[in-house]
């Protein structure tokens, strides 16, 4: 019998032991738009993420989202992480954007496997390094980088082979850490000077060479 992991990013990272131990799971099917976890919640295992794609957010108090990261196969969830490490709760919230399947490691499987196993750990912590990296970049770019450069470096690193970025407003604040309403202003004034146009959930690059120059691109 073929096991779960054959043919994953799992397999190339994972030693005899390690595969033992978690070939016995049962890979779940997590339906697109599942919440798998709110602020608060205490994790319920470790999830390698098999297909699909998992989105975690940030949300404050006045309803605004940030998008910290997302999780594809071969990828790690940092909070959960640091659930199972140290005892810590959820503060953000995750959403599988896509139909998601999972395997879902027990907390005491994890432990075992990252005391007795060298590559089993050497995944998690690279895993966790990587994630952190990625949010400190993300840090930086909300905190010094201007709203009218996120936007337009994001549009064109979404944008097709037609120009188009299909994103609503909310959407993209979410993932360049502003909010829609300022979202919307800056597109409202790039249309406004014929750089890009809007549809509904659709913005469409016109002058890509503009568009660059506002991003800081060649």
């Amino acid at each position: 019998m073929t096991s779960w992991i054959t043919g994953t990013p799992y397999a190339a990272i994972l030693d005899t032991a390690s595969r033992g131990a978690l070939e016995p799971l049962k890979p779940q099917l997590i339906p697109a738009g599942t919440v798998l976890f709110r602020p608060g919640d205490v994790p319920f295992g470790f999830v390698l993420t098999i297909s699909g794609r998992v989105n975690v957010y940030l949300n404050s108090r006045t309803g605004r989202e940030l998008l910290l990261y997302s999780i594809d196969p071969g990828q790690t969830c940092v909070q959960t992480t640091l659930g199972m490490l140290g005892s810590q709760p959820y503060s953000g919230e995750a959403i599988a954007e896509s139909d998601v399947v999972a395997a879902v490691v027990p907390p005491a499987t994890f432990d075992r496997l990252v005391r007795e196993s060298d590559d089993f750990r050497r995944f998690v912590f690279k895993a966790f390094g990587d994630r952190l990296g990625e949010m400190t970049h993300l840090l930086e770019m909300v905190a010094f980088v201007k709203v009218e450069l996120r936007l337009a470096q994001w549009l064109l690193a979404q944008a097709d082979a037609d120009g188009l970025v299909r994103a609503t407003h909310a959407e993209i604040a979410s993932v360049i850490g502003s909010a829609r309403e300022v979202v919307s202003r800056r597109l409202e004034a790039l249309s406004g000077r014929g750089i890009v146009s809007l549809d509904r959930g659709v913005v469409r690059i016109i002058a890509r060479n503009e568009l660059q120059r506002i991003a800081g691109g060649p």
